[in-house]
């Protein structure tokens, strides 16, 4: 009998965010028999963690029993051992002896007196051996959340039924509350109550991202990025606090402007500020000033003319509401929405008076300028240019998110007939949050310019922002090319813009590099013309992006052209600009050394002045270098900070999953790298850009190939081969996929194919000098010939290619050339290659020690791991020979089908055939049902006996 007394509603896993970690260890925990407590602070998400992981593991326990208790039930004695016993202590109350029976049943109806303190001993055993009873009928699972609100005579027969437990086939899963201070043990107290093994779990704050997708789950979608950044920051990462402050959004009419406040519903107002009326007026105020404040301080609040700010917060202090500073002037709100709630308290009269007296206190002038205009009512002159000087600084300083919020302020103080005019204001913030990474709210920006501008430049301008805010999803403003054209006139400035885009339209909408190519050059021409240096500089680089994808023999002088003086110091740092040109030309050049220093300096600088986009670019980019280089390790850590970065600035995302699948399948889990790679694949699809979908396959492509899915690998790579035909990319640098074709062509018996890749691939690799795809293309052609029959010329040229990327500095391409020499040494079936009559393989781990060091060197985990599971194969049981009428008989099959053919004959189950071929059992299956219809045989009794019957002597 299954007793499984569930809460109603059981919880869908899916609605459990952002806990992988948690989770992993909570299973493994879990698996290995023991225990686990989760805990963390009011609202953290304790609970739906617990529901989550028993609704998984109730169903391998024969018994789970439940409690859990609120505060106003603490004081009741035996609550919660009736909750967990009441409903079983008839099955198991007749195997207790009487006087611990007598006492349970007590304890459980209410009927009597009993007590710890009365019938302690009898009582304490009675828990133990009712438990002991269930688990001897098979395993039992105990859920205990809220273990604060437990009785403390239940938590006391708990523990101590705990502690005696042995190896009974009993696991707790218990959740409580605890402070939300990481260095506390308060859960250390609780851990007394559990079994000695259980595991503590802190559950932690979610990122940004994980609130993102909490709010997005929970129905709140269509949310800014800003505002999710202010709900993150606002919430601390509670999931509970961020839903009510999502709600509060939704609910709200109007969203609050920049520099304003989240709403904050009544129910966490009431939930942090309970205290609040513990402290005297006078320290309400103090307290309001410190809310007011970026980085308050005790000297702030002093010159802010709050003399007694120490001894107010110091009272603050024991009530919970600020936390404690000791070794630092600051001060800090217990919880970010502790200040954000005491702020939305305030009437707007007192907000004003706290930002005016701070507007004199603060010493930053960006802090002395937000101060004074949100102290300030209406336009004032005075007060605009303030916040615009104070924008400039922002920028300056690498803060271009603090530049936005101030020139939207800016923008609401200027009066009508000021210039800059209040638009031109917007315009610029609308710019500088694009840099910041906050396209949602830079494209509203421009949205609303639209509605009002009839200015040529400044349409343009906001059109221009649209198009930027779109990222790779360009084709939804489609329509706004004609519209931006039409309103740039015959302007060769506001043109030189348009085509610029026009540009990049041409390659990710329609695919076309020849008329990207040409757009770029006339926004170029026009941008030259018009003298607008920024733009050409733009152009330029774009141009020569292009012109190397294509192979076109232009590309070096156009990089000349695009990095020559005067250059703007912004743009040379850009993503778009010259700089990352170069590098994408040092990386297909194998310039590895120089690509290395120039993404270095790269993100280096735009680090430095707060451009987001671009540095998600070139994170991306050290984590490829290090890729190329055989550094798989530092690859994989580069690429999961990047696709981090990407996700929570929603920028990049489809390139950033691209090359984290590669990372991923060079040195870390290959069926990550698949999700991955579908995921950028998805990304594309979406967006309609073919560019990224041709990267997106490959990463695909070569995942499979690691993973041993050499179909797969074909079904992807030649629609990257398609793809690129028909966007006219020349240069096999740009994606690196052809030698992986090649190789699973080999693998899947398509010679003649394989063979045409490589020649194609290496004649235009010759022209361009690409030395690193010749290695790589002899590494795959050596197969080819291998599986022709010429072993000795296939191991000549394994040898030479794995020579030739070890001086280029490729360290995995060379650990990868040395694993293939040696599996045509050892296993030559697994790479599709017959092996050779007569001819003996060299197995045994020391056939792999040069490929398992060179992976080790490059930390290539999967690629180690596939060394490791071929060395430590059993050596294949010699076979005798086939004859030469066996041989003939097997004549008319495929290359994929005689080599499953012969295993069989040698004595090979599908599995075995399937592991040493690296294809799937179905595979297996589905060849060998064509090598019965080609034989006229029914099955593979009749391949050993078509073998046997042909043996030599």
């Amino acid at each position: 009998m299954h007793r499984d007394f569930k809460e109603p509603g059981r919880p869908r896993p899916d609605l459990v965010i952002g806990r992988e970690e948690l989770f992993t260890a909570a299973r493994e925990q879990l698996a290995r028999g023991g225990s686990v407590l989760v805990h963390g602070s009011a609202g953290i998400g304790k609970s739906t963690v617990l529901r989550a992981l028993a609704a998984e593991y109730d169903t391998t326990a024969r018994t789970v029993l439940r409690c859990s208790a609120t505060e106003s039930e603490s004081h009741l004695p035996f609550l919660a051992l009736t909750d967990l016993l009441g409903l079983v202590v008839d099955e198991v109350s007749d195997q207790l002896p009487a006087p611990q029976r007598t006492a349970l049943e007590s304890a459980l109806t209410g009927r009597g007196e009993s007590t710890l303190q009365r019938d302690g001993l009898a009582l304490r055993l009675a828990v133990l051996s009712a438990l002991r009873a269930l688990a001897a009928k098979g395993p039992v699972l105990i859920v205990a959340d809220d273990l604060q609100w437990l009785d403390p005579a239940s938590v006391e027969l708990l523990g101590f039924a705990a502690r005696r437990l042995g190896e009974m086939p009993v696991r707790m899963l218990c959740a409580v509350r605890t402070s939300t201070d990481p260095q506390g043990h308060e859960q250390d107290r609780y851990l007394r109550a559990s079994p000695p093994d259980t595991l503590a779990l802190r559950v932690t704050p979610l990122s940004r991202a994980h609130v993102a997708e909490l709010l997005e789950n929970r129905g709140y979608t269509g949310l800014p990025r800003s505002t999710v950044r202010d709900i993150h920051r606002t919430s601390g990462g509670n999931p509970l606090f961020a839903l009510e402050l999502g709600r509060a959004l939704a609910d709200s009419p109007t969203p609050p402007r920049p520099g304003e406040p989240l709403p904050v519903p009544t129910s966490l107002r009431t939930l942090v500020l309970n205290r609040l009326d513990m402290l005297p007026a006078e320290a309400r105020r103090t307290l309001l000033v410190a809310s007011a404040g970026a980085r308050p301080t005790l000297a702030l609040l002093r010159a802010a003319g709050r003399e007694d700010a120490e001894a107010e917060t110091a009272r603050a202090v024991e009530l919970g509401l600020l936390a404690p500073e000791r070794e630092s002037p600051g001060v800090r709100f217990a919880h970010p929405l502790v200040s954000a709630a005491l702020y939305a308290e305030a009437t707007a009269q007192e907000r004003r008076a706290a930002h005016a007296a701070l507007s004199t206190a603060a010493v930053d002038p960006i802090e002395r300028a937000r101060h004074l205009a949100l102290s300030t009512t209406g336009a004032d002159p005075q007060v605009a240019a303030r916040l615009g000087e104070a924008a400039a600084v922002a920028r300056d300083r690498g803060a271009p998110s603090v530049a936005a919020e101030l020139g939207l302020l800016a923008a609401r103080h200027t009066p009508a007939d000021a210039a800059p005019s209040s638009d031109e204001r917007r315009l610029q913030a609308a710019e500088d949050a694009l840099t910041a990474g906050e396209n949602d709210l830079a494209r509203d920006i421009a949205r609303e310019v639209l509605g009002r501008a009839t200015e040529p430049a400044e349409r343009v301008r906001a059109w221009m922002v649209v198009i930027e805010a779109a990222g790779q999803s360009i084709a939804e403003v489609d329509a706004v090319y004609p519209q931006a054209l039409a309103d740039a006139g015959d302007d060769p400035r506001l043109l030189a813009l348009v085509h610029y885009q026009l540009a990049w339209r041409a390659l990710v909408i329609d695919g076309d590099f020849a008329a990207g190519r040409a757009e770029a050059a006339c926004s170029a021409e026009l941008a030259a013309r018009a003298g607008d240096r920024r733009t050409e500089l733009l152009a330029l680089a774009h141009q020569a992006q292009v012109e190397t994808l294509m192979g076109h023999p232009d590309a070096p002088a156009t990089i000349k052209k695009a990095l020559k003086e005067p250059q703007d110091p912004k743009l040379a740092c850009h993503h778009n600009g010259a700089g990352a040109t170069r590098f994408r030309w040092l990386m297909m050049s194998d310039q590895f050394g120089d690509a290395r220093a120039t993404a270095t300096a790269l993100l280096r600088e735009v680090r430095r002045r707060g451009m987001v986009e671009s540095e998600v670019h070139y994170v991306r980019f050290l984590a490829e270098i290090e890729l190329r280089t055989g550094h798989c390790g530092r690859a994989l850590d580069l690429a999961r900070e990047g696709y981090g970065l990407a996700r929570d600035s929603g920028i990049g995302e489809g390139a950033s999953a691209m090359l984290t699948s590669l990372a991923e399948a060079a040195g870390g889990d290959v069926e990550r790298a698949q999700a991955l790679a579908r995921e950028a694949a998805e990304h594309a699809e979406q967006d309609g850009d073919l560019m990224y979908l041709s990267r997106a396959l490959g990463a695909l492509g070569h995942a499979q190939l690691v993973a041993g899915d050499a179909a797969g690998t074909v079904r992807s790579l030649r629609r990257v081969r398609e793809l690129e035909e028909g966007l006219g990319v020349t240069d096999p640098a740009r994606g690196r996929w052809q030698a992986d074709l090649a190789e699973a062509l080999v693998r899947v018996g398509e010679i003649a194919e394989a063979q045409d890749v490589i020649d194609v691939t290496r004649q235009r690799a010759m022209r361009l000098g690409r030395e690193s795809i010749l290695a790589v293309l002899d590494r795959a052609e050596a197969l080819v010939r291998a599986a022709q029959g010429d072993h000795d010329a296939a191991v000549r040229q394994l040898t030479s290619a794995q020579d030739r990327l070890a001086r280029l500095g490729c360290g995995l391409e060379e650990a990868r050339a040395s694993y293939a020499l040696a599996r045509l040494r050892a296993m030559p079936q697994s790479l599709g290659v017959p092996a050779r009559p007569g001819v003996a393989p060299v197995p045994g781990p020391a056939a792999y020690d040069e490929a398992a060091r060179l992976f080790r060197r490059c930390r290539a985990l999967p690629w180690l791991r596939q060394v490791e599971q071929v060395a430590a194969a059993p050596a294949p049981v010699p076979q005798p020979a086939i004859a030469p009428s066996a041989l003939d008989a097997l004549a008319g099959l495929a290359a994929t089908e005689r080599q499953v053919a012969e295993l069989v004959m040698e004595g090979a189950t599908n599995r075995e055939i399937a592991g040493k071929l690296y294809i799937s059992v179905k595979t297996v299956e589905a060849t060998l049902t064509r090598v019965y219809r080609k034989l006229g045989i029914r099955s593979r009794v009749d391949i050993v006996r078509l073998a046997a019957g042909h043996r030599t002597n």
